[in-house]
C-alpha cells in the first residue's frame, strides 16, 4: 500500500512489497502515480498529509490487517475516523507533519559561478532567504564547470549551481563516473547571447563565420547546444567550420580582448560586460533563438535529497522563493544592488541592472528593450531535460537507446518544485511536459527520436 493511500479502505493491505519503489501495490499502479504526480500535490496536498499520519495510527491500532479491516467492514470508513479522532488529534499531528522535521544540517557549503544565472542562489544569502528558513549558507564562489561538478561529488559541497545539462550527464556518466543526480529548480531562463569581438560587426551573417573560435562556458551546456543548434541552422558543421572550446565564464570577455577567440555564446554578465568595455558587441539574445530555454540550475546529489529530506526541503524552499521575487520587474534594481559586490558577481551595478531590467546597450550603438532578456522560472520540465539529450545525442555525448522520459523523471524533480512552488506564491503548470519552437521547429517530446532524426548537420554515429 503507498504511504499516501486511504487507510480507511477495508480492501486494501497497509503492507505490500508491491512495485518497485516499495510505496505502490503494483508496478501499474507505480506508473499511474508517477503520471499523476503533479495533480496530485496541486489538489490533494492536505489529504496526502493526513492519509500519511491516519495510516500510521491505524498500523499503530490494528497491526493485523484482517482486524483493522474487520473493524471498518462492521462501523464504516466515516464513523472510524469520527472515532479516531475523538481519541487522537488527527488535526495537530496533521499540521506537525506537513511542517516537517528538525534540520539534519543547518550549516551549508554551496558553490557557484559569478553569472547573473545564479541569481536566485547567490541574492538567497545576503536578502536573507536562507536564515528565513532556519539554515546557514556558505556560498562559495568556484573557478569553473568542472570546478563545481567535482567538488559536489566529492561532498565538499552540499548542492551547487549548475548548468542544467549536468545533472543529466552526471546521472548518465557522460564526462564523469556515473552518480545519480537531481535537478529540483531551474534557476533561469533564457539570459544568454551570442556576442561577437567588434572587429567582426561587419560579419552579421553565421554564413561568414568560417574558421572562427568560439567559447562556451563547459561541453555540457546549453550554451554549447544553442551555439551548436544556431550554426547548424545556418548550414555551418560546428565540429568542422568553426572551433568551440569551454572557457569559464569570468575569463571570456578577457579572451575576447586579448583576440584568442572571435566570439562566445554566453552567460551574463559576461555579454553586457563586453559591451560595457567596448570589446564586443551582442549577435542575438537566445531568447530570439528559443523563447523560454533553461539555462542554469540548483542541484543537489541523490544521496543528499534522500539522506537530508528536511534540510533539502529548507534549501530548495529558500531558493525557490528567491525566485519568486527575482522573477517580479520591480525587484531587478535591488538585486542587481545585493549581488554586485566582489565576493558574488564582482561587476559594475549598472552592467547587471541593464541585463536584470532588460534595457541595455547592444555595442551596436543601439538601446534595446527586452524586459524578458532573462527572467526566473524554477519549474523543471521533463521537456527540458528530453530536448537537452536529443542534444547531447546529436553531438556524440551519449549514444545509444535512452529512457528519455525515465531519466528526465528520475532527475528533474518536477513534484518537490510544484509543492514549494505553490507555497512561494507562483503557479506551478499542472503537466511536467510541453511542446515549445527552437528556431522555427517544433519539438515534440514525446517523440525525441524522430526530432534528432530530423537534422542533417549531426556528429557522425
Amino acid at each position: 500500500m503507498s504511504t499516501f493511500d486511504n487507510p480507511f479502505d477495508p480492501d486494501r493491505s497497509l503492507r505490500s512489497n508491491g512495485c518497485s519503489c516499495g510505496r505502490h501495490v503494483s508496478e501499474a499502479e507505480h506508473e499511474a502515480a508517477a503520471q499523476l504526480q503533479i495533480q496530485a500535490s496541486l489538489e490533494s496536498e492536505q489529504k496526502r498529509y493526513e492519509g500519511v499520519v491516519a495510516s500510521a495510527v491505524m498500523r499503530a491500532m490494528f497491526p493485523h490487517d484482517a482486524a483493522r479491516r474487520t473493524f471498518l467492514k462492521s462501523i464504516g470508513a466515516a464513523t472510524a475516523v469520527a472515532a479516531l479522532s475523538q481519541f487522537f488529534p488527527l488535526k495537530t499531528a496533521t499540521e506537525a507533519f506537513a511542517q516537517g522535521g528538525p534540520l539534519e544540517k543547518k550549516d551549508l557549503k554551496v558553490g557557484f559561478i559569478p553569472i547573473t544565472c545564479a541569481t536566485p542562489i547567490i541574492m538567497a544569502a545576503p536578502m536573507g532567504f536562507y536564515a528565513k528558513n532556519g539554515l546557514n549558507v556558505d556560498i562559495i564562489k568556484t573557478a569553473g564547470w568542472a570546478v563545481i561538478r567535482d567538488k559536489t561529488i566529492n561532498k565538499e559541497y552540499d548542492a551547487a549551481h549548475m548548468l542544467s545539462p549536468m545533472p543529466l550527464a552526471i546521472t548518465m556518466g557522460a564526462g564523469s563516473n556515473p552518480l545519480p543526480y537531481t535537478m529540483p529548480a531551474v534557476e533561469n531562463i533564457n539570459g544568454q547571447a551570442i556576442t561577437l569581438a567588434v572587429k567582426h560587426k561587419d560579419k552579421r551573417d553565421p554564413k561568414d563565420w568560417k574558421g572562427f573560435k568560439f567559447a562556451v562556458p563547459f561541453d555540457y551546456s546549453m550554451h554549447n547546444y544553442l551555439l551548436r543548434y544556431y550554426l547548424a541552422e545556418h548550414g555551418l558543421d560546428p565540429d568542422v567550420d568553426v572551433q568551440i572550446r569551454a572557457v569559464p565564464p569570468p575569463e571570456m570577455v578577457a579572451n575576447l580582448r586579448a583576440d584568442n577567440i572571435d566570439g562566445f555564446l554566453g552567460p551574463d554578465p559576461m555579454n553586457q560586460r563586453a559591451v560595457y568595455d567596448g570589446v564586443g558587441f551582442i549577435h542575438i539574445l537566445t531568447k530570439d533563438i528559443w523563447e523560454g530555454h533553461p539555462c542554469c540550475a540548483f542541484a543537489a546529489s541523490k544521496e543528499f535529497v534522500t539522506a537530508m529530506p528536511n534540510t533539502y526541503g529548507a534549501l530548495l524552499k529558500s531558493i525557490i522563493e528567491a525566485t519568486a521575487y527575482a522573477h517580479k520587474a520591480e525587484n531587478r534594481k535591488q538585486i542587481a544592488e545585493a549581488i554586485a559586490p566582489a565576493n558574488y558577481l564582482n561587476q559594475p551595478q549598472i552592467v547587471l541592472e541593464q541585463i536584470l531590467t532588460g534595457t541595455f546597450a547592444d555595442g551596436l550603438g543601439n538601446v534595446v528593450t527586452q524586459p524578458n532578456r532573462v527572467d526566473f522560472d524554477p519549474f523543471p520540465w521533463h521537456s527540458f531535460a528530453i530536448w537537452i539529450m536529443t542534444q547531447m545525442k546529436r553531438w556524440g555525448q551519449i549514444k545509444g537507446d535512452l529512457d528519455y522520459a525515465g531519466i528526465a523523471a528520475q532527475v528533474y524533480l518536477a513534484t518537490d518544485a510544484t509543492k514549494l512552488m505553490t507555497e512561494a506564491g507562483l503557479t506551478p503548470p499542472t503537466s511536467t511536459s510541453k511542446s515549445f519552437v527552437v528556431m522555427c521547429k517544433t519539438f515534440d517530446p514525446a517523440k525525441p527520436e524522430d526530432y534528432l532524426n530530423s537534422f542533417k548537420i549531426r556528429k557522425a554515429s
